[in-house]
């Protein structure tokens, strides 16, 4: 039952506590202060999820990635720590799991992306032992550095399930430097490394397939593109595939398997009023703002937009909310523009990175004055210094630090 002394309307409430919600009230409370606030999120925890790919290699640590979420929730927001289940956007209200309703004049929606660990058949009883490991999740990132460091040649598979997936890249990144460990060791040459992908291109923007796919033969990876993992048994170590479109089944032995999970919208947002037919929230790829709801914003992993699901990406959307949500607070036309940015710090070995970076439709946007698909130290000391320190300390206190980035020709 409510608890009436609650405080039950807002004028923005904010589903999600991760990198887009923080980033969207702290914005919000630096440009109008007396604006009454709410973040929605039951984690006490808040995770820099970019920094898992280094756990899993044993460049970083778990604790170095994790944060209490108290402490990042801007001051004067409200924390309401309970989990939204339903959206009634023609009431202006939000249901959650204890019963309480919140009213709201402008929502945001951003809770992130569902990890569907259930769709694998036996993933969740293998995850964590057996070689079974994967750097999507908080637990068993840390793993993923004691399969790596412990084999001592084998066989290494590592999985990629459809599109869209958060941080695409990060599947093939612990492909490298899973191997890159390895042929330091001296043992690269007696492991079997298989990189088994449900789609068909390496990358989504083609103009860094090339640079990717000669890190893909320099370690001898054994790249299987169309064949999704459907079931594992941790005891026989054995995974098996479906070949994308048919019916036919492979059945791989493996040493060490690092999985990553399928992933779709959270339910809750799928058997809501606001979702598009992929179950996704339905804006408008430009605005951010809600097709049909003009109250209704959305951005981060939960957007139905095209670009790729990072951080990045939600570090360019969340100006753009907060710019557009007190327009119409304030009666103005909305005029700002999301162009699709997103980026991906591809750690291609220890102490280099392709650094993609691209806008809506693959255009490529770099923003350094050099070719970003060579594999490049400056950006590896950008993923590993410069994004931990700029998400902690600029993005959530939204401290907005803009790089320029112009498009580039590539046909």
């Amino acid at each position: 039952m409510a608890d009436p002394t609650h405080q039950d309307r807002f004028s923005v409430v904010i589903i999600g506590g991760g990198a887009a919600g923080i980033t969207v009230a702290a914005l919000l409370k630096h440009q109008r202060q007396n604006l009454s606030v709410a973040i929605i999120e039951p984690s006490t925890t808040h995770a820099y999820q970019p920094g898992w790919t280094l756990v899993g290699a044993g460049v970083m640590t778990q604790a170095q990635t994790l944060k209490q979420e108290g402490g990042l929730i801007p001051k004067n927001v409200t924390w309401i720590r309970d989990s939204a289940v339903a959206i009634d956007p023609d009431a202006s209200s939000v249901t959650l799991e204890s019963g309480r309703v919140v009213e709201y004049r402008r929502l945001v929606v951003c809770p992130g992306i569902q990890l569907d660990w259930d769709k694998i058949e036996g993933l969740k009883e293998s995850l964590g032992k057996n070689g079974v490991t994967s750097n999507y999740s908080r637990e068993h990132a840390p793993y993923t550095w004691e399969c790596v460091r412990h084999l001592d040649g084998g066989t290494a598979i590592f999985t990629q399930p459809p599109m869209p997936i958060k941080c695409a890249g990060a599947p093939q990144k612990a492909v490298y430097l899973s191997s890159d460990h390895w042929r330091r060791e001296g043992s690269l040459h007696r492991t079997k490394v298989e990189f088994c992908m449900a789609g068909d291109a390496l990358f989504g923007v083609p103009y860094y397939v090339l640079a990717l796919q000669k890190q893909i033969d320099f370690y001898g990876v054994d790249l299987h593109k169309k064949e999704n993992l459907i079931k594992i048994d941790g005891e026989k170590k054995e995974a098996t595939f479906q070949k994308v479109g048919t019916d036919e089944m492979v059945v791989r032995k493996f040493d060490m398997i690092h999985v990553v999970p399928p992933q779709s919208a959270p339910d809750f947002i799928k058997k809501s009023p606001l979702a598009n037919a992929g179950g996704w929230i339905d804006v408008d790829p430009s605005s951010l703002r809600h097709v049909k709801y003009e109250t209704v914003f959305g951005l981060g992993d939960v957007a139905g937009t095209s670009n790729a699901k990072t951080a990045a990406a939600v570090r360019e959307q969340a100006p753009v909310v907060v710019a557009n949500l007190l327009a119409s607070l304030d009666g103005r036309p909305q005029t700002a523009v999301y162009d699709g940015y997103g980026a991906c710090p591809l750690t291609v070995s220890y102490g280099k990175v392709v650094l993609a970076e691209f806008l809506y439709g693959g255009k490529v946007a770099p923003s350094f004055p050099y070719d970003q698909r060579k594999p490049s130290r400056f950006a590896w000391m950008l993923k590993t210094e410069v994004f931990p320190r700029l998400y902690w300390h600029g993005m959530l206190k939204g401290h907005d630090v803009k790089v320029k980035h112009k498009t580039i020709e590539t046909a």
